[in-house]
């Protein structure tokens, strides 16, 4: 789950606007047209450019500010183009994401908290070539990938929610972990679903004001601290079945892009390494080290598909992020028996200095990773 969010919208206003589907003719690094400098600060968030070519666009991101920020680019309805997130005090950042004409919001958050301190920006135009079809492919098959992970959690979660509503605490328990697998490994691309994320992974804590509290960690809380199924509970688990049954619906529609699938591994893989490292997404059940397996399959789907052309662009970031991958996943492994389950040590058991060292192991991968969708834009088609 995304720590925070702007916005939420249905599905309907997802399949309205979409990003484009083409490559510009030069990559944003080579074309200073499509390089936007964002300076934020803690009262102010300063654009280079009001106005833009459309197509593969570079957000050169300054922190100038004493608090940690996050940058943002938003369509008209709040919905989310491309995002990043933990920008610290001095630190400077680059993003590259596929913009279609319109108008657009960037807007910078002080602190992650609030709307944000806003420009209104406008991409005109924009010489568009035809987008390398590996891309498209890479999309297709991170689409089915979804599709197929939505049509697996389901069933998974139907079982969770049988054994809540029949009142069997430790039916319910054992069925939590599992039934959320699918939809962990498909964070990278959250943002597309539109207003689902907020529905069924919300924590507590990342409620927006008025916001009801459902999904998966509403019922935790009742299974693990409460120790009880109420009636209210019940109610929830019919909710969280609604819920992901429309996700399974949305999946065709989403809108994804190579960047967005880039952008979304390097953001979900910040959120473990800021966020699911501490022990904050599963508070109450301390199986976080399933979560965190989940999202790194989902990331490392994303940029195996991607790969291909990241390679002949940048064949160093390529070996160094499968040296990343390839060392972050043996050290999950160190807290499963067994390599093919997903039976993982309690995170209440797992010290300071492995947590640490946990997070020092998404750092080493998220770094490189924040290169890549640059990379997949790096030449024209």
């Amino acid at each position: 789950m995304r720590a925070v969010r702007l916005s939420v919208v249905t599905a309907t206003a997802v399949a309205a606007l979409t990003a484009v589907t083409g490559c510009t003719e030069k990559g944003s690094s080579g074309d200073s047209d499509r390089v936007i400098d964002v300076t934020a600060t803690d009262s102010k968030c300063e654009v280079s450019k009001k106005e833009f070519p459309a197509g593969h666009v570079e957000l050169a991101i300054e922190n100038k500010g004493s608090k940690v920020t996050e940058v943002y680019v938003l369509f008209p309805d709040d919905r989310i183009v491309t995002e990043r997130e933990n920008i610290g005090p001095g630190t400077k950042h680059k993003v590259t994401a596929e913009i279609k004409a319109g108008d657009y919001t960037i807007a910078c958050k002080p602190g992650m908290k609030g709307d944000g301190i806003r420009q209104t920006v406008k991409a005109t135009g924009g010489t568009v070539a035809k987008r390398d079809p590996r891309l498209d492919s890479a999309v297709a098959a991170y689409r089915q990938y979804a599709q197929e992970q939505a049509d697996a959690t389901l069933p998974l979660a139907k079982t969770f929610a049988a054994a809540v509503k029949a009142g069997d605490l430790e039916a319910a328990k054992k069925a939590y972990a599992p039934s959320r697998i699918g939809w962990e490994r498909t964070e990278p691309v959250a943002e597309s679903f539109g207003d689902i994320d907020p529905k069924v992974d919300v924590r507590e804590d990342g409620l927006e004001d008025g916001q009801k509290w459902t999904g998966w960690h509403r019922l935790e809380k009742s299974l693990w601290q409460d120790k009880k199924i109420t009636a209210e509970d019940k109610t929830l688990a019919d909710q969280l079945i609604t819920d992901l049954t429309d996700w399974q619906k949305r999946v065709g529609k989403a809108d994804i892009t190579p960047t967005s699938m880039a952008n979304g591994a390097k953001e979900l893989l910040d959120e473990v390494a800021t966020g699911k490292v501490t022990g904050e997404e599963e508070r109450y059940s301390h199986t976080d080290l399933v979560d965190f397996k989940a999202n790194v399959e989902g990331a490392e789907k994303s940029y195996e598909l991607l790969k291909p052309v990241a390679k002949e662009n940048n064949a160093a970031l390529v070996a160094e992020l499968d040296k990343q991958f390839a060392a972050l996943d043996a050290l999950l492994d160190r807290y499963r028996a067994d390599k093919t389950s997903y039976d993982f040590t309690s995170y209440d058991k797992v010290g300071d200095a492995d947590r640490k060292q946990l997070s020092d192991g998404v750092n080493a991968l998220a770094e490189p990773l924040s290169k890549l969708a640059a990379a997949v834009v790096a030449k024209s088609s």
